[in-house]
């Protein structure tokens, strides 16, 4: 004689397969959608710091003749490349303008639960610029 319920054994295993890697799925885009903002905003960080390196090369022989204080070109892109060296991140660094330098950089962060479907990796990349700006003016000038 069979007892009431013999016939669903085991019925309850697909449901429950299916709830837990649901449940994975979104604990990883969580995680890992973490790691992307955390990579965006390192990013935005970084670019931002290397083109203010740049931008505050001075080009100091125009300034000592009395000219105005223009960005030294080459010392810029040398100083914001080597604070991407020194910041273990790689990017591009462009002059953007007569006072301007441009930088961009992708960093890339490893996922933790979304490898486990072939995404082993997110990355973000930020652009920032800079502009010399020279002296302090105030809202009466």
């Amino acid at each position: 004689m069979r007892a009431w319920g013999d016939d669903d054994r085991g019925s309850i295993t697909a449901y429950a397969v299916i709830l837990i890697a649901v449940l994975l799925l979104f604990v990883g885009l969580a995680v890992d959608g973490g790691a992307k903002l955390r990579a965006g905003w390192e990013a935005m960080g970084v670019a931002e710091e290397a083109a203010r390196a740049g931008a505050g090369q001075l080009d100091r022989e125009a300034v000592y003749r009395g000219g105005r204080a223009i960005v030294d070109r080459g010392a810029a892109v040398r100083a914001a490349q080597n604070y991407l060296a020194a910041s273990g991140h790689a990017g591009s660094v462009s002059i953007a303008g007569p006072d301007s330098i441009r930088v961009s950089v992708t960093v890339t962060k490893t996922t933790w639960l979304l490898s486990m479907v072939g995404i082993s990796s997110v990355s973000m990349t930020a652009t920032a610029t800079a502009d010399l700006v020279t002296g302090v003016e105030g809202p009466n000038r």
